[in-house]
């Protein structure tokens, strides 16, 4: 899809947007400056997703504090006016744009128009971001590992899916003695062969 072809509206973006009780505004006001781009709106994961030539390019996520326009390549884009940002620490891909009001969506329309193009233009490239080559787990974790074959062995046995967020979960621990303890409050889920959240 390329700039100035007409803009596909779904209505059920369209019900997302008259029913949302935060951000309404703000969501509306970015919604047209997106289509304005001309890209199909559909709702996926239950948020209005923007997309070129069936490529998700944005989506919005409407947050506590503040109304995301999420990037899925954002750490592909250039972002000349620096206004992209991690949504945590291990973010690899997405980068956000953060709205608090409708009067920020109009100053900022420009250059999401022109992130929103840049990422078009990501996507015809065919360009991905670079994945984790390995996985660097917590201290606490590897020594726990060392001393204890049998939680190694089921550890090893998880999908690199649930490893990761077994360690993204000690890793947001800030003093060792804590990691220490969410290592022994998931060795049963471990051992069982369950993921974190099951």
């Amino acid at each position: 899809m390329t700039m100035g072809e007409p803009a596909k509206v779904d209505p059920k973006s369209s019900a997302f947007f008259d029913r949302a009780k935060r951000w309404h505004p703000e969501g509306k006001r970015l919604r047209r400056v997106l289509l304005e781009c001309n890209l199909t709106e559909e709702l996926k994961w239950g948020k209005p997703c923007y997309t070129a030539q069936g490529k998700n390019i944005a989506i919005i996520q409407p947050m506590k504090d503040f109304l995301a326009l999420m990037f899925f390549k954002g750490a592909l884009l250039k972002d000349s006016k620096g206004v992209l940002q991690k949504q945590g620490e291990n973010t690899q891909s997405a980068l956000r744009v953060q709205f608090t009001s409708v009067e920020q969506v109009a100053r900022l329309e420009r250059t999401v128009k022109a992130l929103v193009r840049e990422a078009i233009d990501v996507e015809k490239a065919g360009l991905a971001v670079p994945k984790r080559k390995t996985l660097i787990y917590v201290d606490e974790l590897v020594e726990r590992l060392a001393r204890d074959p049998v939680l190694k062995k089921a550890f090893e046995g998880l999908t690199p899916g649930r490893r990761r967020e077994y360690n993204l979960y000690f890793s947001a621990a800030k003093q060792a003695k804590t990691r220490e303890a969410r290592v022994d409050k998931v060795t049963p889920k471990i051992l069982a062969g369950k993921g974190f959240r099951e």
